[in-house]
C-alpha cells in the first residue's frame, strides 16, 4: 500500500473537502464513503480517528449467511482494513428474534467494504494511504470546490409516529411488564421523521456537528443513502487482546449560565434513579463482555463518569475485558451485539418487547459504525443521534429513546426524548 504525508494549513477544512470530493465519486468502486470523526474532542481511552474511508476494493458478502463468521472469513484470507456497519435487526440471526416493521429506509442489515482509500486527519497532517496514485488524490482534494457549510436544505416539517399520550401510556405499560418480572429495564425509542425531504447531505452533516461536535461521529454514505451521525457513545473497542465498552445511560441538558450547568452536572451525577439505570447497564455489559473474556478479567474501569458535550452531560461508564486466546475479534461482537444500552435487560425478552411495543423498525439506528484494522483490531460506536436518509424516496428518520426502569415518570422520559431529538430537530426545521 501507497502512503504520503502532507501538511495542511487547516486540516478541518481539508477533511471538509475531502468529504466532498469523496461524496462526488461516481463509479461503482467508489460509491461507498465513511467518516469516523471525534471532532477532536478529549474523551476516555481515546476518541475515534479522524479517519475517511473512500470507495470500495472489496464488498463483503453478507448476504444469506452468518455475517460475524462472513466478516471473519474475508478479514482471515486477505488482512486489511474494513468498515462499515453493523445494523440493530442482526439481532433476529443471532437469537430467535424478528422485526415485523417495514424497512423503510432501505438499509441492508449490515455492509462492510476494503476501502480503496484512507485519509487520517492528525494535527496539521493529513496521510492518505491506497494503492494508487496517492499524489493524485491529494492533488484531486485541493483542487476540489469546498462542500457547502450551514444549513442542510429547506425547511421541513417533522412528525412522530407516537403522540405525548401514546409514548406515555407505553412507558406505563413498560412498568406493568417490569412488575410482571419480565425485565428489569426496557430502552424504548420513537421515531421522528421527514416525507418528502430534500438534505443536503454534507451541508447537513456540517450543520449537524457544529450544533453537536461529538466524538463518535460519522458520515456514511452508501448509494443514495446517509447516515448523518452525532454520536456521543463507544459500542466497543479492541486493541490487541484487550476489549472496552463504555455505555451511556443518564442524560441531563446544558445551560450556558455557569452556575446553572454546575448544578445542572451535580444533579445528574447524585441522580439515584440515573445511576441505578446505568447500574443496570454496566452489569449487562460485564455480562456481554464475559462471554468472550478469559476469566477473571472483566473489571469497571470507571463507574458513573459525568462527561459535558455541547448540548448535555452524560453518564458514562468504562467496562474492560481480555479476549480469550481461543476467540476471534468477531466473537466479541457477535457475544455482545447489540449493544446492552440500546436493548435493556434481560436483553432478549427487552429485544422481543421492543419488537412489540416500538412502531418502527430500527434499521441502521442503535447498531454500530466501525472499522477493523488489518491486525483485527477494531472500533465501532453506538448509532444514536444520528439522522438516517434516503435520498431516493426522499424519507428523512431519526429516532430517540431512555431507559425505562419501575422509577421512571412517563412526562420526564418523554422530556429526555426531546433533548435527544433537539439537535436533529433545529437542523431539519432551519
Amino acid at each position: 500500500m501507497n502512503e504520503v504525508r502532507v501538511t495542511v494549513a487547516d486540516v478541518s477544512a481539508f477533511k471538509r473537502q475531502a468529504l466532498a470530493w469523496a461524496t462526488a465519486q461516481e463509479t461503482p468502486q467508489s460509491g461507498f464513503i465513511t467518516l469516523l470523526n471525534n471532532n477532536f474532542i478529549a474523551y476516555p481511552h481515546d476518541p475515534f480517528p479522524n479517519r475517511l474511508f473512500v470507495g470500495a476494493k472489496r464488498v463483503i458478502s453478507l448476504v444469506d449467511s452468518d455475517p460475524f463468521q462472513a466478516l471473519h472469513d474475508a478479514h482471515r484470507a486477505r488482512p486489511s482494513y474494513l468498515v462499515g456497519y453493523l445494523g440493530y435487526d442482526l439481532k433476529n440471526q443471532l437469537e430467535d428474534l424478528t422485526s415485523r416493521h417495514p424497512n423503510r429506509l432501505g438499509f441492508p442489515d449490515t455492509y462492510f467494504v476494503e476501502p480503496e482509500w484512507i485519509l487520517d486527519f492528525v494535527d496539521n497532517d493529513v496521510i492518505i494511504q491506497g494503492e494508487g496514485d496517492v499524489n493524485r488524490v491529494v492533488e484531486e482534494v485541493r483542487n476540489y470546490p469546498h462542500c457547502p457549510v450551514g444549513k442542510g436544505g429547506k425547511t421541513h416539517i417533522i412528525q412522530c409516529r407516537v403522540t405525548p399520550e401514546e409514548y406515555m401510556a407505553r412507558v406505563r405499560q413498560i412498568k406493568q411488564h417490569i412488575v410482571a418480572g419480565d425485565v428489569y429495564e426496557l430502552n424504548y425509542c420513537i421515531e421522528f421523521l421527514v416525507e418528502n425531504a430534500v438534505l443536503d447531505p454534507l451541508a447537513t452533516y456540517d450543520a449537524l456537528n457544529t450544533r453537536s461536535p461529538m466524538p463518535f461521529s460519522s458520515f456514511l454514505k452508501l448509494g443514495n443513502r446517509y447516515v448523518i451521525g452525532a454520536s456521543p457513545e463507544r459500542f466497543m473497542r479492541k486493541q490487541g487482546r484487550t476489549l472496552l465498552s463504555q455505555p451511556i445511560k443518564g442524560t441531563i441538558r446544558r445551560s450556558k449560565d455557569p452556575v446553572e450547568d454546575a448544578a445542572l452536572r451535580a444533579r445528574l451525577r447524585n441522580s439515584e434513579k440515573e445511576r441505578a439505570e446505568n447500574l443496570m447497564i454496566v452489569d449487562l455489559v460485564r455480562n456481554d463482555l464475559a462471554r468472550s473474556a478469559e476469566t477473571g478479567s472483566v473489571r469497571v474501569d470507571e463507574l458513573f463518569g459525568i462527561y459535558g458535550f455541547e448540548q448535555v452531560y452524560q453518564m458514562i461508564s468504562t467496562v474492560s475485558a481480555v479476549l480469550r486466546e481461543d476467540l476471534s475479534w468477531t466473537d466479541a461482537l457477535r457475544n455482545a451485539f447489540p449493544m446492552g444500552s440500546m436493548t435493556g435487560a434481560p436483553k432478549i425478552r427487552a429485544m422481543q418487547l421492543i419488537d412489540e411495543l416500538e412502531v418502527s423498525r430500527r434499521g441502521v439506528y442503535s447498531g454500530a459504525i466501525g472499522f477493523v484494522t488489518p491486525d483485527g483490531d477494531f472500533d465501532f460506536n453506538v448509532v444514536i443521534r444520528s439522522l438516517l436518509y434516503n435520498a431516493e424516496c426522499q424519507y428523512a428518520s431519526f429516532s430517540v429513546g431512555s431507559a425505562i426502569t419501575y422509577d421512571a415518570d412517563p412526562a420526564q422520559e418523554w422530556e429526555e426524548c426531546l433533548l435527544k431529538a433537539r439537535a436533529i430537530r433545529e437542523v431539519l426545521a432551519g
